[in-house]
């Protein structure tokens, strides 16, 4: 191990020396983060595009066809009208924007001519195939046609092209951030505007919470503005966007009764933004829809392999899947150590040594995740009873667990649930009416669960006895895949998803990793920072325990039944199941040590060999093991206040945790209900509601702030030239203080009584800022003002 310590610039003692150069410790972790956002569009059927497109669409002629011909039963089209007709809330989810094209700025249209071309690399080549869906004519005028996630970086060229006599600093910086508001998928996604470097100087985790909320409070504003400025309110649409983790309910209802290609035509993106050949990350996207789709179904079958459906009474799943729509964020750390390393080709730190390490660090990491759900995030959902069928609920866990963890948190999960009659656990029978009958008699609810997302979406594939995914070979990955596409579960052109996916130099052009487990967070500072923290913790203590040889690849041996008992913790966390199975002898070294640690365990008087654990009790032990093995860490990266809140999650978790603290959000402050005196339908749009309210006016305050602090630091801290400050505030603000200003504004944007003029000046103000923050990264890290955050391109 000298020549790899040496190769990494690691101190070969032990100690500071040790600790204070290990990958991700100290100032070495740098981080961006990727966000998943959910948009809406307030309006009526007649004005808004998503019923519009619906109506007039050929599948919906086709259907009402064959319905008034006798062809195909009547609740098709009754099912699409209702959809339609039945919406007081008048909220469209995912809707697409309609306006005319003579509200854009000459900026505008070259923006969109250019994301029309088929290979934005190319000008000489022709326009995409399926340019007429943006473009059409209406009354003898053009119109244009844009999903929200397009419409974000379509009206930051607007707020600054309407500006022919600002300063040229809001032009520079908006050209520079334009490519980080992605279109590829069905929600919006933004990804971090520069590389945040990390410290305990700077409150390590909270640096990236920071540039968060600032990505969103812009996100926000740049919609205001296209709500005025583009006339969207004038012709009765509302563009809204803002944090929620699972798909809306009403988009639920809907994908029960449409096809899966009619789905992917209204709801999958067109990929106008982010790639030079839009058309083909476009295919690639309706590729991973129909994988998914087919995947779901396929594992119909395997639960009845697994003996958890024992006969053909099953409720198929509609051959669309909706688990695209979830929305969560990813946060990607760096070790700049380690992508040094990297860049000077070290002979002994090269692509076998990067990977062998990365995969092992992932291994190490997954026994510490379940401290994250629930705990930091969460996406509470209820489910009724009559929906309580396992091929429903149970999603994508089939693939994510081998047959023994999937029948062991099935049954548990049935007893958690309490579906009781006359004492015995049930499940609905099948026919809709028979189960809504059985649940009014014997009162029977369904169920609640803590993180619905980590369910509902496929966040982990399980490896192949022949193919492990984390055994350090290189191209373990690609052979996994191959052998899943051949078992009808995967696709070979798709990324491997994984909880902790590693971030390759030669890639990605650094080294690091990519948490993909974050669903929705309550506060930007509270929760996503601090996750963060723990993030970079575990992250550190990992590559600790390697350099010193307490784990090796052996020690956490590559079969899917270890994968599976490491990860079927996480997944019963999610559900909120209390206890779990780990067989006495796991081949699972580290896994046994943290289990001989755990209070309250027994051995199990159903399952022969297999100890029973409680999962808090998992999770407490995991906090003592960190302040055991890394009291250094701990202490050079300044955590001690964030492990002693997490403590305290842990203990009250309905006050303290961020999933106690959206479910009172949801049922309202001072609520003395519990989700489970409400149905799932009421529920879960409450949360929608919450999320789409509340939580987002709460979540832009807390962006101001950040922008307030920020501002009073533009000035004296020497990072922009003085003279731009100057020029730029006084074109902003005119003689006015910027405190004041922005005093002002916050309640009118929370609101959303901010006029046109005041929205573009407030754009202004966080461009500025926003530029001040990527010199000042760019000055820590020594990068090109035109580099961008290799993490979190795909």
């Amino acid at each position: 191990m000298p020549d790899f310590l040496a190769a990494v610039g690691v101190g070969a003692g032990k100690g500071d020396r040790l600790t204070d150069s290990l990958p991700f410790s100290g100032n070495d972790a740098t981080a961006g983060s990727e966000s998943e956002l959910q948009v809406v569009v307030c309006g009526d059927r007649g004005s808004v595009d998503l019923p519009l497109c619906i109506e007039q669409s050929n599948y919906f002629a086709n259907v009402t066809r064959r319905v008034q011909a006798g062809d195909s039963p009547k609740r098709i089209i009754s099912s699409l009208e209702r959809y339609l007709k039945d919406n007081p809330s008048r909220i469209w989810e995912n809707s697409w924007v309609r306006f005319p094209k003579a509200r854009l700025t000459q900026l505008g249209r070259e923006t969109l001519k250019l994301d029309l071309m088929a290979d934005k690399s190319d000008p000489s080549k022709a326009w995409r195939s399926d340019a007429d869906e943006f473009l059409f004519q209406e009354k003898g005028e053009e119109f244009v046609r844009v999903p929200i996630s397009y419409l974000l970086k379509l009206a930051l060229a607007e707020a600054v092209g309407s500006q022919p006599n600002a300063p040229v600093a809001f032009q520079e910086a908006a050209f520079r951030l334009m490519p980080h508001f992605l279109n590829d998928n069905t929600s919006p996604e933004t990804h971090s505007f520069h590389v945040v470097p990390l410290s305990r100087e700077v409150g390590l985790g909270r640096a990236l919470a920071r540039e968060a909320a600032k990505r969103f409070l812009l996100s926000q504003l740049l919609l205001m503005y296209a709500n005025l400025h583009l006339g969207l309110l004038e012709s009765g649409q509302k563009a809204m966007v803002y944090f929620a983790p699972h798909p809306p309910t009403r988009q639920r209802e809907l994908n029960n009764c449409i096809s899966d290609s009619f789905y992917r035509e209204l709801f999958m993106s067109p990929c106008l933004s982010g790639w030079d050949c839009g058309e083909q990350k476009r295919a690639y996207m309706n590729l991973c829809h129909q994988v998914l789709s087919r995947s779901q179904l396929n594992a119909i079958s395997k639960l009845r392999e697994a003996g958890i459906i024992a006969n053909n009474l099953v409720v198929l799943p509609n051959a669309s899947n909706i688990s695209l729509a979830n929305n969560g964020t990813h946060v990607s750390l760096g070790s700049r150590r380690l992508t040094k390393a990297r860049q000077e080709n070290h002979p002994d730190f090269g692509a076998a040594e990067e990977k062998r390490m990365g995969d092992l660090t992932i291994k190490i990491v997954e026994h510490f995740l379940p401290l994250l759900v629930g705990t930091y995030t969460a996406a509470p959902y209820r489910f009724d009873f009559t929906d309580f069928h396992p091929e429903n609920v149970l999603g994508f866990l089939p693939h994510e667990l081998d047959y023994t963890h999937l029948r062991m948190i099935w049954r548990r999960w049935k007893r958690k649930a309490q579906n009781r009659i006359f004492g015995q656990p049930v499940t609905p029978m099948g026919p809709r009416w028979l189960d809504f009958a059985l649940s009014k008699l014997f009162g029977l609810r369904g169920d609640y669960v803590t993180d619905f997302r980590m369910i509902d979406y496929l966040v982990s594939l399980l490896s192949t006895h022949r193919s492990p995914a984390l055994d350090g070979a290189p191209g373990n990955g690609e052979r996994l895949k191959r052998d899943l596409a051949a078992l009808g579960i995967f696709d070979t052109h798709m990324s491997l998803y994984l909880l902790y996916r590693l971030r390759e130099y030669e890639v990605f052009g650094f080294t690091g990793f990519e948490g993909r487990y974050y669903s929705a967070f309550e506060s930007f500072s509270e929760d996503l920072g601090q996750a963060v923290d723990l993030q970079v913790l575990i992250t550190a203590l990992a590559y600790k325990y390697q350099l010193r040889g307490d784990i090796t690849h052996s020690d956490i041996p590559d079969n899917p039944s270890v994968e599976s008992e490491r990860r079927q913790i996480i997944f019963g966390t999610a559900i909120g199941i209390p206890t779990f199975y780990v067989q006495r002898d796991s081949s699972n070294w580290f896994l046994r040590k943290i289990i001989k640690c755990t209070k309250r365990t027994r051995t199990s008087r159903r399952y022969p060999g297999f100890t029973r654990v409680h999962n808090i009790e998992y999770r407490k032990t995991l906090v003592e093991i960190i302040l055991e093995d890394a009291p250094d860490l701990v202490e050079s990266l300044g955590l001690q206040e964030t492990l002693d809140n997490l403590k305290l999650r842990l203990d009250v978790p309905g006050s303290a945790s961020a999933e106690g603290r959206l479910v009172r959000g949801i049922l309202g402050a001072g609520s003395s209900l519990h989700a489970m005196n409400l149905s799932a339908r009421e529920f879960n749009s409450q949360a929608e509601a919450y999320y789409r309210e509340e939580l987002r006016v709460r979540q832009i305050k807390e962006a101001f702030g950040y922008l307030r602090d920020d501002v009073k630091r533009l000035i004296n801290d020497g990072v922009l030239d003085r003279e731009t400050i100057g020029e730029c505030m006084r074109y902003c603000l005119d003689q006015r203080a910027p405190g004041e200003f922005l005093d002002e504004m916050e309640n009118k944007i929370a609101q959303e009584h901010c006029s046109e003029e005041n929205i573009q000046k407030l754009i202004n103000l966080l461009l500025l800022s926003i530029t001040h923050d990527c010199t000042a990264s760019e000055t820590i890290l020594g990068e090109s003002k035109s580099a961008d955050h290799p993490a979190l391109l795909y």
